[in-house]
């Protein structure tokens, strides 16, 4: 069980695979107003950082699951060197359909809503987790302004206009599925930097080490034309958050 391997080539070196840095994550768990003790359930946890810093910082114990086997060893050592091993756990395993044996008090999906086959179905898995009065958490993209083709919405790697909605529009569609926004914190174009642009040193390292691999061609294809795309389209249309729920 493994994510597609391109996906570990490129995010190798991340420790947020999403366009969050070190300092959103620190507000948003501020603005959750985290406690000690309290439990945390983060499905598609990737490399672990979410919840390696929110038990250092804040006291937090958890779970993460992630469907990569480099990222959850990532997340193995990044608690070690936190000294939070303690605290968290890390699985390697399908997220979908996971629900914890303890009633958390905050369930997460922070950017990987595919797990239950998109937000309306994510959000029901991550209740059947959560305790009376506890936050559900999603991670979601929107546009920042509407694309004005088709073209332009595949340029930022969606498959229609339709994939996402502007921001407001998804707010409203969170309180028609019968939650309320608590909070939200929203990445900005340094985010976006900091998880694309990342990618590219990255793929040029791997390229120097691994000329022969299966994928070279794919990921020196995807080097020459990344940071182009990039600029032309998602930086200047998508934008992302993380969205904090509770059920009404």
């Amino acid at each position: 069980m493994d994510i597609p391997r391109i996906f570990t080539i490129t995010e190798s070196a991340h420790r947020i695979h999403n366009p969050f840095t070190p300092e959103k994550f620190a507000t948003l768990g501020a603005a959750l107003r985290l406690e000690s003790g309290d439990r945390v359930l983060d499905l598609g946890s990737g490399s672990g950082e979410m919840l390696c810093t929110w038990a250092r910082d804040y006291g937090v114990i958890g779970v993460g699951i992630d469907m990569s086997q480099l990222f959850v060893e990532q997340a193995k050592r990044r608690a070690v060197e936190l000294g939070v091993a303690d605290q968290v756990r890390f699985i390697h395993g399908d997220a979908a359909g996971y629900v914890s044996d303890e009633k958390v008090s905050v369930a997460a999906c922070v950017g990987a809503t595919w797990i239950g086959g998109g937000v309306a179905g994510t959000l029901e898995l991550l209740a059947r987790s959560l305790c009376t009065g506890g936050i559900l958490l999603v991670g979601e993209p929107y546009w920042r302004q509407l694309p004005p083709t088709e073209d332009v919405a595949k340029g930022c790697l969606a498959g229609a206009i339709t994939d996402f909605r502007m921001l407001p529009e998804l707010l409203a569609s969170f309180g028609r599925l019968g939650y309320d926004v608590v909070e939200m914190v929203l990445a900005d174009q340094d985010g976006w930097d900091r998880y694309e642009a990342a990618k590219w040193l990255t793929m040029r390292r791997w390229l120097e080490a691994n000329p022969d691999d299966e994928l070279a061609k794919e990921v020196r294809a995807k080097l020459t034309s990344e940071p182009e795309r990039y600029a032309v389209y998602t930086r200047e249309y998508l934008g992302w958050g993380v969205f904090a729920l509770m059920p009404r």
